[in-house]
Order: structure tokens, then C-alpha cells, then sequence
């Protein structure tokens, strides 16, 4: 059996008309992958929320002026749609899985990951990938334990290789490197 891991692929936004349909703040590259009618999401539910809800199952999707518009089976009515709001989406993913973009990668595939410079010299370890608005950033620990974001672009990461477990990083003074003293 393979193993399966937890990757979030949304939050539920406001209720949009009267029969349920909510707008999704979407946190997945693949949307109408994750959003297919027949799906069923895991639920975590924000600390006071009294929703009683677990799993929620896609009944359809649609795009509307670039807003993702979901209805699913469990929520019925726009009462119902709006006491959803803030629920987090999760998929549940085989965890040797890959996104069907060969230059995306899931959280989990990055975390533990060694980080080089482009001479080869260990800068750390991937700790955990920032999500910005603007940009990703690689979270990266260095041998001395300090913790460092590097912005996850090509120009600054250029090689992410996840079966040989390493990410280069074209590393700058002051990026992950201490700046040197003056």
C-alpha cells in the first residue's frame, strides 16, 4: 500500500447565490484537478468554528470572472454556505505523487531536502516552503541553525532535484550566506 499524505488545496471564501455554492480561496496549482465534481476533501475547521463538518465531496465547479465557485453535497443552502466560511480544504494525495508540472512541487517533496551553493558547498537543509502572496519562499536552517528564506524562483533556485534530495541555490552575500563583516 503507499503511503498518502495531506497537501492543502484551499479555504472556503463567502457563500456566493442561494443554493450553496461557495467562492474558494484556492492554494493548489491544479484547481479543477482538486476541484472535480466527485472529490472528496478533508475539512479543518478554524479554532471557534462550529462546524461539525469532516469531509466535504465537490457536487460541481465552475469559473466565474476568475473566482473559483464550488458546491459541495454536504453544504445545502446559502445558510449553510456561509457557516463554511474559513473551513480549510485538504486533498489527500499519494505521497510518491508528483504535480503534473514538472517545475512544481509539493511542500512535502521539499522539506528535508539538502541545499547547495553553485559550487557545490552545503548551504543547509529545506525546512518548509513559505506560501507569499508575491512569491514562495524556501525556508532553509544552515549548519549553524540559523533560518533563512530564499525567495523560490528560478533565477535564485535553479536546480531542484527531489530523488537525488538536493536544491541548488544561487546564493548571494546576505541571503543564506552571513554577510561578511565590513
Amino acid at each position: 500500500m503507499v503511503d498518502s499524505t495531506d497537501v492543502v488545496v484551499g479555504r472556503i471564501g463567502k457563500a456566493h447565490g442561494l443554493r450553496g455554492d461557495v467562492t474558494i480561496n484556492v492554494r493548489t496549482d491544479e484547481p479543477d484537478r482538486r476541484f472535480a465534481p466527485g472529490s472528496v476533501l478533508g475539512v479543518e475547521a478554524p479554532s471557534g468554528s462550529a462546524s461539525t463538518l469532516r469531509t466535504v465531496t465537490v457536487a460541481s465547479s465552475r469559473w466565474h470572472s476568475s473566482v473559483l465557485l464550488v458546491r459541495f453535497e454536504e453544504v445545502p443552502d446559502r445558510t449553510a454556505a456561509e457557516a463554511a466560511r474559513g473551513l480549510l480544504l485538504h486533498a489527500s494525495i499519494p505521497a510518491d505523487e508528483s504535480p503534473e508540472d514538472p517545475d512544481e512541487f509539493y511542500d512535502h517533496q521539499l522539506v528535508g531536502l539538502t541545499a547547495y551553493d553553485l559550487e557545490g558547498v552545503v548551504l543547509g537543509e529545506v525546512t518548509g516552503l513559505v506560501h507569499g502572496g508575491a512569491q514562495d519562499l524556501l525556508a532553509i536552517r544552515t549548519p549553524d541553525r540559523r533560518d533563512t528564506l530564499v525567495p523560490f524562483v528560478k533565477a535564485l533556485v535553479p536546480e531542484v532535484d527531489v530523488a537525488g534530495g538536493r536544491v541548488v541555490v544561487a546564493d548571494r552575500p546576505g541571503l543564506v550566506a552571513p554577510l561578511e563583516d565590513d
